[in-house]
């Protein structure tokens, strides 16, 4: 399998945690697309993916999979166990819930702040920007760290008893939000543990 990224960026970091969870690091070549100049614009990548985005997946048949929930979906059933994505159709839909939240209301609400409300990736990459709208995104994400920090006080992960793909998500927003100076409110002292937790598993420090 090839994996191309950008190594540091959110997304790319969210598929090589869930491969250092399955173990599964050693299988993969990884590939650098150049985002910062502008290599994820290029035909050559647009080829394996329309929509530009890091990461991909590139199976050895030649196969494509973009998107990180994709990516992760595909290296969770190569492998056994731990599972990211859930065992039973109960599991599977509390975790897809759980992943979309954090990837639409931090993750995401974080990248938009990012590109809109900040110097983004510069000038001949931001095409097009709302400053207004990206610092309505900050707002979200704040709201989402709140959100999160109350799930976090009945349970020990933030789709129940298990690590899961949500946790990846969530983490990698996180960083998303240190990275651009989006701090989460001290008081938020749930998320803040779960965090160090998180920071402490082996698949984060080898990712």
């Amino acid at each position: 399998m090839k994996v191309y990224e950008f190594k540091g960026f959110p997304n790319p970091a969210r598929v090589r945690i869930a491969l250092a969870e399955k173990g599964l690091l050693n299988r993969v070549e990884f590939i650098t697309v150049d985002v910062p100049n502008g290599a994820h614009r290029q035909p050559a990548f647009l080829a394996k993916n329309p929509f530009g985005a890091v990461p991909v997946l590139e199976l050895d048949d030649g196969t494509t999979i973009a998107e990180c929930t994709a990516i992760t979906e595909y290296i969770d059933h190569v492998s056994g166990e731990p599972s990211l994505t859930g065992r039973t159709p109960k599991e599977r839909a509390l975790i897809h819930m759980t992943q979309r939240r954090a990837e639409a209301n931090v993750l995401d609400a974080v990248a938009t702040y990012f590109h809109h409300a900040t110097p983004g990736l510069g000038p001949q990459l931001e095409s097009y920007q709302n400053k207004e709208w990206g610092e309505k995104q900050r707002e979200r994400a704040i709201q989402g760290m709140r959100f999160f920090d109350g799930l976090l006080a009945n349970q020990p992960f933030v789709a129940g008893n298990d690590f899961t793909m949500a946790d990846i998500t969530l983490f990698a927003g996180l960083a998303f939000a240190d990275f651009v100076k989006i701090e989460v409110p001290a008081d938020l002292t749930r998320l803040k543990a779960w965090r160090a937790r998180v920071s402490a598993r082996p698949s984060v420090a080898a990712a």
